[in-house]
């Protein structure tokens, strides 16, 4: 399977900094708070509560040693697609590595499929003055312009409990669209399980509108507390 690129857009260098802990990106001159760094600065208190809860459970050692896995894997994951992506090859024999690419081939068998032209792997984007990320992949799925995100899971996922992944695709599409002036409206979580249990979760329209405005929500929260806590 061969992806038509499109590179019609020129996406920022970045770089990403800690401030007090917190990832920011620096982009021309400014830094900006990342997605996730106001999604975890922003979250709920049953949210919070419920970490506690099964970190609790299983105790501070297994929960390091399950989230360090997981984050482990999801980099080794992510690095074969992009190779992928990017027509390179990527081999690791490591038993970690050999089940990231598994993981990885499932998404691009059954996921990658609709993906019929890129725009920009690994893109850098910020909505000026407010925030920054990066996305895996932007351009057309399933015919219509999206952000795509590559994600992994140790478990499948309902879209209740994904509420925060839907969140940064809304918060991508909103920077994309205004600093390119492009219209995208949808956007794709493809989701893979170390079983190679694969989902996906396409979100446009209504639908993704209602999760930007929760984002705008949790940015406005984002703030408001920052200003508190220098005031």
């Amino acid at each position: 399977m061969k992806i038509k690129w499109n590179k019609q857009y020129e996406y920022p260098a970045s770089m990403r900094t800690s401030i007090e802990g917190r990832r920011h990106y620096e982009i021309t001159g400014k830094k900006l708070p990342s997605v996730t760094t106001i999604l975890g600065a922003t979250q709920s208190e049953e949210k919070k509560e419920s970490i506690a809860k099964w970190t609790a459970r299983v105790g501070e050692t297994e929960a390091t040693r399950v989230r360090d896995q997981a984050a482990s894997r999801g980099t080794n994951m992510h690095l074969h697609l992009e190779r992928y992506i990017l027509g390179e090859g990527h081999k690791d024999l490591t038993d970690e590595g050999q089940v990231a690419g598994d993981m990885a081939q499932t998404i691009i068998d059954k996921g990658l499929v609709d993906m019929s032209e890129i725009w920009g792997s690994e893109v850098t984007l910020y909505y000026p003055g407010l925030y920054a990320g990066a996305t895996d992949l932007v351009g057309v799925y399933d015919y219509e312009d999206s952000i795509v995100d590559f994600k992994q899971s140790n478990k499948p996922k309902r879209k209740e409990w994904i509420d925060d992944y839907l969140m940064q695709l809304g918060a991508y599409a909103m920077a994309h669209n205004q600093v390119y002036d492009t219209e995208i409206t949808q956007g794709v979580i493809l989701m893979c399980t170390p079983d190679n249990y694969f989902q996906k979760f396409q979100v446009k329209g209504k639908d993704f509108i209602k999760y930007q405005h929760k984002f705008l929500e949790r940015v406005d929260k984002y703030y408001n507390d920052q200003n508190k806590a220098e005031s």
